[in-house]
């Protein structure tokens, strides 16, 4: 919205200010003119982009190839839910725009990769848990690797009743532990060479220790210490190996009596289950090891064909995937059924082809002009778009792209949820 460039206008404003109260006379006007030029001066312009044309039918399409006439066209209030669908077969209810309940189809969530992104304190770890609850109410297997500890009561309502949610919350040492046989040399290696940096040299080595144990039916994460230990090769292949597989036994993720095997993780999460991986209070180190075994195990399910899909939920990604994991899970995972929401405060840290290759994207309130600029190469909307729309927007207020909204952005202001979201900043004069 601006006021409308009426040529000489600025002139006769400065021109009127400059000797208000100066001149003395009276104003003749028969004409009634000043009324008119009064008029142009407070004269607004509505600035808008043609993003498609709604058919007889009343479908949307992407169409812009005409223009409306300017002398005969009239403007009509169009509402946002006819041209959403308002929800469609699965409705999951985001919130209000201008009063009015918006609500999106489940379906648009499906299949694609989804960016949740915003300042702290914006609201957009309140919208991903809103999200995960609804998909999970439809049946969605849901996974959350959560690193602030946000997700654990999502199955309580504020004043502690017990929700309908499935949820099930395994953290190191607390239901979190593996065994090196039933994870397989595939796992343990991928965790080796990408959360631990194992050289190529040593992961060959390790590659024929594993067989060896294997063969003989004593695979255990301490053997494999001692295999290493007495295992002729070079000193310094023999070093890498035993220091890694100490971090792994210090980790305590590992333990052969009650290990967490896919069965378990399948039962946890079908049928709208909720299994949230609590990497609260945990190091660096273990957050990558975990996060490496569970997409692993992921790929597993999801591989043999035993869970159609599954959805991932990933708090603040950049604290612990490895950059070649990020193409890893928009494209060979997206296309054996693993769909990704990533949630984070820092766009700058996701690369450019994420964004432009996300399906929805839901940003929240951002000043920064690098973070604009950063979000600014989302394919599903111009960076003008983004620009005009994002900055200084209110808290819990949302701007919607991508093909939840058919790709017509969107304000909302976010639902409130009855559960214990756990995300709120704590404060000390509150």
């Amino acid at each position: 919205m601006q006021y409308a460039n009426v040529p000489g206008v600025l002139e006769d404003i400065l021109r009127d200010v400059m000797t208000d109260g100066e001149l003395a006379g009276e104003d003749v006007d028969p004409l009634n003119i000043s009324s008119q030029v009064d008029a142009l001066k407070d004269t607004r312009l509505a600035v808008c982009k043609i993003r498609g044309t709604i058919a007889q039918d009343g479908s949307l399409s992407p169409s812009t190839s005409w223009l409306p006439s300017r002398t005969s066209s009239k403007i009509r209030p169009y509402a946002v839910n006819r041209l959403i669908m308002n929800g469609g077969k699965m409705p999951v209810k985001l919130g209000h725009n201008d009063g009015e309940p918006i609500s999106v189809d489940a379906s648009g969530l499906d299949g694609g990769l989804n960016i949740i992104t915003g300042r702290k304190g914006s609201g957009k770890s309140h919208l991903a848990k809103l999200l995960l609850l609804s998909m999970a109410g439809w049946g969605a297997p849901c996974i959350v690797l959560d690193v602030n500890g946000e997700y654990i009561n999502l199955h309580k309502s504020k004043d502690g009743r017990q929700s309908s949610a499935r949820l099930t919350v395994l953290a190191p040492r607390s239901g979190l532990n593996f065994s090196m046989s039933k994870l397989g040399l595939r796992t343990v290696a991928g965790v080796l060479s990408h959360a631990l940096d194992l050289p190529a040299t040593s992961s060959k080595v390790f590659t024929t220790i594993w067989k060896d144990l294997e063969a003989r039916g004593d695979l255990t994460l301490p053997t494999l210490i001692q295999a290493v230990q007495s295992w002729s090769c070079h000193d310094s292949v023999r070093e890498a190996l035993t220091s890694r597989l100490q971090v792994l036994m210090e980790s305590g993720l590992f333990d052969e009596a009650n290990p967490l095997t896919e069965e378990r993780i399948l039962h946890t999460i079908e049928g709208g289950g909720v299994l949230v991986v609590n990497l609260k209070n945990q190091s660096q180190i273990v957050r990558r090891i975990l996060v490496e075994i569970f997409l692993g195990e992921l790929t597993k399910i999801l591989s043999s064909n035993w869970l159609k899909a599954a959805f991932l939920f990933a708090e603040e990604a950049h604290l612990y995937l490895r950059d070649t994991y990020w193409d890893d899970i928009v494209t060979r995972m997206r296309h054996i059924g693993l769909f990704t929401t990533f949630i984070t405060n820092q766009p700058d840290t996701v690369q450019e082809a994420i964004y432009r290759q996300a399906d929805n994207v839901f940003i929240f309130n951002f000043t920064n002009e690098h973070d604009i600029e950063a979000i600014g190469k989302v394919a599903k909307a111009d960076s003008d778009t983004i620009r005009y729309l994002v900055r200084g927007i209110p808290t819990r207020r949302c701007l919607l792209l991508g093909n939840v909204v058919k790709d017509l952005p969107l304000m909302v202001d976010v639902e409130q949820l009855d559960v214990r979201t756990m995300g709120e900043t704590r404060l000390f004069f509150s």
